[in-house]
């Protein structure tokens, strides 16, 4: 939906979604990735992120889903810095630590903090992206 309000000459939203300045390999490790995300966040003003039912819980991105993660002795065999992290709370708390504008959007007609990844759940704006009215949901 974003993408169509930005495309839209109606809408007064103009945004560059950072996901489209650098491209992974499926193949990429996690860590990689994260390295990437890094890139694309220092390239921001603003970081959005759209909350749904499963935002808080992905752990896609930790270390202990990697190949190259031992978890015997909880250590990367390729001698990168161990993250538990998921990509999801990696790029909220580099969000928080560059002090950059955040933008929190639930996709639904209310506001769940409890959805939202802990290390943002109390910065910036959050705000709902529908409304219901006449038992009607709405984009808002």
């Amino acid at each position: 939906q974003l993408h169509k309000w930005n495309d839209s000459n109606f809408w007064s939203l103009s945004f560059t979604d950072a996901h489209d300045i650098t491209q992974a390999r499926d193949g990429s490790l996690n860590c990689s990735i994260k390295t990437f995300l890094n890139t694309r966040i220092d390239a921001s003003k603003t970081f959005v992120l759209i909350v749904g039912s499963n935002t808080k819980t992905a752990r896609n991105g930790s270390c202990q889903y990697c190949g190259s993660y031992n978890a015997y002795q909880s250590r990367c065999v390729r001698g990168k810095t161990v993250s538990y992290s998921s990509y999801i709370e990696h790029e909220c708390a580099k969000a928080v630590r560059d002090n950059l504008k955040i933008v929190v959007l639930y996709n639904a007609a209310s506001i769940d903090k409890n959805k939202c990844p802990e290390v943002i759940r109390y910065s910036g704006t959050h705000k709902a992206m529908q409304y219901i009215e006449n038992s009607k949901r709405y984009w808002d």
